[in-house]
């Protein structure tokens, strides 16, 4: 556990979704940070400027898109924020492990032995990511994907909902994995693949 003080950077879904984690870990949250719903209120919590999260406080930034997560990363860290990390009673996180500061992992969600992962990644609902995976900076891996084994994947890759990575490959930086994609072969970055096998859109 980082700070004492949480906030959640983001009031939408997801960010609702980073307060049930924290609910279940016996973590409090002190309230949402959005600069769109800034004054009002998301289940009976306020919603502030980021301006407003006083310095030193812990922050999770439960926003799916990796560019946002970005911004917004350098943006708190500039104010002082730190960057703190939620992980629900339900997600399994196997030894030798490393999770990168800001990390999420929902319910149900499996993050092997040998693991890399860098700041700001997520991994949602049941999702899994197997033995020896190094994850870069701001990688999301959406409900029921499944990350096989020694699989690389670059800065703010998107792997969707089903998705399937098969051992040993390589996903580069900026690329999507649609829903449901399996990725037999590796995927040069910035591309989106979709299919079984997952080809080029």
């Amino acid at each position: 556990m980082w700070g004492e003080e949480l906030y959640v950077a983001g009031a939408g879904g997801a960010g609702r979704e980073a307060l049930d984690i924290a609910l279940a870990c016996g973590r409090t949250v002190a309230a949402f940070l959005d600069d769109f719903r800034a004054g009002e209120k998301v289940r009976g919590l306020r919603v502030l400027p980021p301006s407003e999260a006083p310095a030193g406080a812990g922050y999770v930034v439960a926003i799916a898109d990796a560019s946002v997560r970005e911004r917004l990363a350098a943006r708190l860290d500039g104010l002082g924020l730190i960057p703190d990390e939620l992980v629900h009673p339900r997600a399994t996180i196997g030894p030798e492990t490393t999770l990168g500061p800001g990390f999420l992992a929902h319910a149900g969600a499996l993050v092997s032995s040998g693991v890399i992962a860098g700041v700001h990644c997520q991994v949602h609902y049941n999702a899994t990511v197997g033995h020896d995976c190094v994850l870069a900076d701001r990688v999301t891996v959406l409900p029921g994907a499944n990350v096989a084994g020694a699989v690389r994947i670059g800065t703010g890759v998107l792997v969707g909902s089903g998705a399937v990575v098969l051992q040993g490959r390589s996903v580069g930086a900026g690329a999507v994995v649609g829903a449901g994609a399996v990725v037999t072969s590796d995927v040069p970055p910035g591309v989106v693949v979709v299919g079984s096998p997952a080809r080029p859109r």
